[in-house]
C-alpha cells in the first residue's frame, strides 16, 4: 500500500507540528543528505517549456528510495485566479520499484525552499546576522521570513514588492509572530541598504526587481541575482549552469557546491567583508530530504491515509484477474 498525503493532510501536519519546528526539522533533513552527496543518483531536472510557463519532473535516487517531483512554474497563473507553481511528488521503493509515498508538494515545496535557503545562509552568511532584506512578497515569502528567524535569528524584515498588497498581505499574514520587526521599504534600494542578508522571491524574470552592483555592500549574503564579485555557492553545477544566475557568467567561472560545504570541504565564507552568493535553483536531493521528512512525520502522527495505488495480487502473474472478477480478487487477497 501507498500511503496517500493531500493539502489538507499536509496543512494538518504542520499545524500539529508547527511551522517552525517544521522548518528546523525539514533543514536537519536536507543537511543530512546533503552529508551523504556521493550515494545519490543526479541528474539536472527535465524541463518542458511552454510559451506562458514551464513543467519539471525532478527525480533523485539513493540505494534505498527513488524521490522525483512534478512541479511548474507559470507566472501568469495568477491572473486566473491560480497558483504560479503547483506540485506533487513520491518516494519508491528502489529494490522492488514500489510506490511508498504519494504526496501533495506545493506547500512542502514552499517549505523546503525556505528551509535551504535559511540552512545555507547559516553556512555562508555573518555570525550574528540579524537583519534581512526580502524582494518579493508573494506566495513564498512568509516561509522564508520564518525559516529565516527560525534558524537564523533574524528578527528585522525589511519588505518591497511592486504589489503594495502583496507586502500588506505579507505583514497580515506575519503580524502573529510579535518576535519579527517587519519594515515596509520605498524601494529595493531602501530595502536591502545596512541589510545583512538579501533574499528576492520573484517568479517572473520580466517583471522582476533587480539588484544593481551599487546596492551590494561588503559582508552581504545573497539569494538574489548578482553574481560579479561573489563568492558563488550552487546545489548541483551542471543544473545551475543551466538555470542559475551563473548562466549569465563563463562556463569556468569559479563555483562551489553547497555539499562541499557542508561536509567541511569548503568554507563557506572566507572573511566577513566578503560577499557571499547562493544562486539556488531548487534541486531535486532537496525534494527528497522533504518527502522523506514528510513521510516520517506522517507515520509518526498518523496523517494520510493507506491507498492501492497499485495492485496488490494473490497471484503476481495474474493482473488480468482485476478485470475478470474485481471483488473476488481484492477478497482473496485480504484473506
Amino acid at each position: 500500500m501507498t500511503r496517500y498525503l493531500d493539502v489538507t493532510d499536509l496543512s494538518h501536519l504542520v499545524t500539529r507540528k508547527g511551522l517552525s519546528t517544521c522548518l528546523r526539522e525539514m533543514a536537519e533533513y536536507i543537511r543530512q543528505d546533503y552529508l551523504r552527496w556521493h550515494d545519490f543518483e543526479k541528474c539536472p531536472r527535465l524541463a518542458n517549456h511552454s510559451p506562458d510557463g514551464v513543467i519539471e519532473l525532478m527525480p533523485v535516487s539513493d540505494a534505498n528510495l527513488y524521490a522525483f517531483k512534478y512541479v511548474n512554474g507559470h507566472p501568469k497563473n495568477t491572473q486566473r485566479g491560480m497558483l504560479t507553481v503547483m506540485a506533487f511528488g513520491a518516494l519508491g521503493d528502489v529494490d522492488t520499484g514500489a510506490p511508498v509515498l504519494l504526496s501533495e508538494m506545493t506547500l512542502t515545496t514552499a517549505l523546503r525552499t525556505a528551509a535551504t535557503s535559511a540552512l545555507a545562509a547559516r553556512y555562508l552568511a555573518r555570525p550574528g546576522s540579524r537583519s534581512m532584506a526580502l524582494i518579493g512578497n508573494g506566495s513564498q515569502s512568509e516561509f522564508q521570513a520564518l525559516a529565516f528567524h527560525a534558524l537564523l535569528g533574524i528578527e528585522e524584515i525589511r519588505l518591497y514588492d511592486l504589489d503594495p498588497q502583496a507586502t500588506a498581505k505579507l505583514i497580515a499574514n506575519l503580524s502573529t509572530f510579535p518576535a519579527l520587526k517587519l519594515v515596509q521599504a520605498s524601494s529595493v534600494a531602501d530595502a536591502v541598504r545596512g541589510a545583512d542578508i538579501v533574499t528576492t522571491v520573484t517568479a517572473d524574470k520580466a517583471y522582476a526587481t533587480i539588484l544593481t552592483p551599487e546596492m551590494i555592500e561588503p559582508g552581504m549574503h545573497l539569494n538574489a541575482d548578482i553574481v560579479e564579485g561573489a563568492r558563488v555557492i550552487v546545489e548541483y553545477e551542471p543544473q545551475s549552469r543551466i538555470e542559475g544566475e551563473i548562466q549569465q557568467m563563463p562556463a569556468n567561472s569559479p563555483t562551489t557546491e553547497f555539499w562541499q560545504v557542508v561536509n567541511g570541504q569548503a568554507v563557506g565564507r572566507e572573511n566577513d567583508t566578503q560577499v557571499t552568493l547562493f544562486d539556488s535553483v531548487g534541486f531535486a536531493l532537496e525534494d527528497y530530504s522533504a518527502l522523506r521528512y514528510v513521510l516520517d512525520e506522517a507515520k509518526a502522527l498518523g496523517i494520510g491515509r493507506e491507498i492501492e495505488l497499485v495492485p496488490e495480487l494473490a497471484n503476481p502473474k495474474d493482473l488480468f484477474a482485476l478485470l475478470r472478477d474485481p471483488a473476488e480478487t481484492l477478497a482473496k487477497k485480504r484473506a
